[in-house]
């Protein structure tokens, strides 16, 4: 029970994030044209903020499902690593039907305060842990789906600034403590643009979103790649 009661406060402070984002998914999701329960649906089943805002361009740019399918294995790879990551660090009551039930839930958050514990993680602590920040995601969705189904349109317009200003508050403070950040993200934008106004041919969102994610990956591996540690025994 002291487990799982420091993952809920554990996860208090992310589920109020996840509340204030995921409302800029709601009021996007009904101003594309979802209903209300769609949108909802959406975050209940993917939890993952940039996976879902790229899915919904391609699907209201009427996207192929294998972009959409392209896109999500490329966005959410770097969760297939957390997990890895993460399952070596779990107790030996995590076991295999927990990790799969659980699994669903690991977000770049809660991946980092669970693996900076500095000691084993339960499985009741990491269901306490997730619990909030899911609710939250979902809550923040519903509440903005709503608000975007009766609001005003140039109100609900307004408030999708919000979901720039998220955009810009994940990328800048990396973006300060690091140049290779800071230029693999100015190679994504500068590809984005040049993708968008180039009048050979006509491309998707979708495939715009992989061929940006790709080619900024592929300079910052190449030129910028992450040093591994030297243990010495």
């Amino acid at each position: 029970m002291n487990s799982m009661r420091k993952g809920f406060f554990d996860g208090l402070p992310i589920g109020l994030g996840y509340l204030a984002v995921s409302f800029s998914f709601g009021i996007l999701g009904t101003s594309y044209g979802l209903k209300v329960w769609q949108t909802l649906l959406i975050s209940m089943t993917c939890v993952t903020s940039a996976g879902q805002f790229a899915g919904l361009t391609i699907m209201v740019g009427a996207g192929s499902l294998i972009e959409m399918l392209l896109s999500q294995l490329i966005i959410n790879s770097r969760y297939s690593l957390m997990s890895v990551s993460l399952s070596q660090q779990v107790d030996d009551g995590f076991r295999t039907p927990a990790r799969i039930a659980l699994g669903h839930f690991i977000t770049d958050e809660i991946f980092a305060v669970a693996s900076s514990r500095g000691e084993k993680v339960g499985k009741r602590y990491f269901a306490a842990l997730a619990t909030l920040p899911y609710l939250g995601w979902s809550l923040g969705t519903l509440l903005g789906a709503i608000c975007g189904d009766i609001l005003p349109a140039s109100i609900s317009t307004a408030l999708n600034v919000a979901l720039y200003g998220m955009f810009i508050a994940i990328f800048i403070p990396p973006m300060k403590k690091s140049r290779s950040i800071t230029v693999v993200v100015l190679i994504s934008v500068a590809v984005s643009v040049f993708l968008y106004y180039q009048p050979f041919f006509e491309i998707s969102s979708g495939i715009s979103v992989i061929i940006c994610a790709v080619v900024a990956s592929v300079v910052g591996a190449i030129f910028f790649p992450v040093k591994e540690e030297v243990h010495h025994g």
